[in-house]
């Protein structure tokens, strides 16, 4: 196989995105051939050389595993974590999976998990303009002048939120859909109307749909749904680079 930047590697086999895979290089978490390696630069072949993160094999899937799990509340978004209940103990699969951008513990509804490191890169990445979907409930009935708030955009965390689509089907209930995804966004946005949030579901994200799918519950993605999915993310133009606008930490999906 042709060589490739170590960090790229580990992108591609799902372990983290390039840049976190640069983190954990520089920090002496990654070994290739049994040494451990501290540049960025350093190439692999995948077809000859071992490569190890933390001791753990680290390899191209040869499988590429798409699926849609509901999250249940009292579940963290994580692959591992002590004393915690994380949503890939929900995933009953011998591959290693991991989620695409993350739900509160307090948040239920659509998550997607793969070993598709390229996807998970696109999706995760602030810069790529998925749409996805929530159902929330607030503890006061919401007003029309709020939720137009939420829908034009408002100051948070030192910039302005995009654009949303708001549409009201209660008292205190709503939809809205975003296309980015700074942290505990909606429920910070409706603490700013002087309202709080008490239930919120995930319902989309991209083209993939929670449906009927239970709490708990996970499903392999259709060929359909896949296609279309991978197709949303196949542009070979680069990414595009946060520019010298002071960029809040963003992680797709923590509402």
């Amino acid at each position: 196989m042709t060589p490739m930047r170590l960090q790229k590697f580990l992108s591609a086999a799902g372990v983290c995105s390039r840049r976190k895979g640069e983190e954990y290089i520089a920090a002496g978490r990654v070994s290739v051939n049994g040494q451990t390696v501290t540049e960025p630069g350093t190439k692999v072949d995948p077809g000859l050389d071992a490569v190890s993160v933390d001791g753990h094999p680290v390899s191209l899937a040869a499988e590429l595993i798409y699926i849609a799990l509901h999250k249940p509340k009292g579940y963290i978004s994580s692959c591992d974590q002590k004393n915690a209940k994380t949503v890939v103990d929900l995933v009953d699969i011998s591959q290693r999976v991991y989620p695409i951008g993350r739900l509160d513990k307090d948040s239920t509804g659509l998550l997607l998990l793969t070993n598709d490191g390229r996807l998970h890169q696109r999706l995760a990445h602030p810069s790529f303009d998925h749409e996805k979907e929530y159902d929330v409930t607030v503890a006061l009935p919401i007003t029309d002048g709020a939720l137009k708030k939420l829908a034009d955009g408002m100051p948070l965390m030192g910039g302005r939120t995009r654009p949303a689509e708001v549409k009201r089907i209660g008292p205190r209930r709503f939809l809205i859909t975003l296309k980015e995804g700074k942290n505990r966004q909606i429920r910070r946005m409706v603490r700013k109307t002087g309202n709080h949030v008490t239930r919120l579901e995930r319902l989309r994200t991209a083209n993939i749909r929670l449906g009927k799918l239970p709490p708990g519950a996970w499903r392999h993605l259709t060929e359909t749904e896949k296609k279309k999915l991978l197709k949303g993310v196949s542009d070979p133009a680069p990414l595009k680079i946060p520019g010298k606008r002071k960029q809040q930490a963003s992680d797709p999906g923590k509402y």
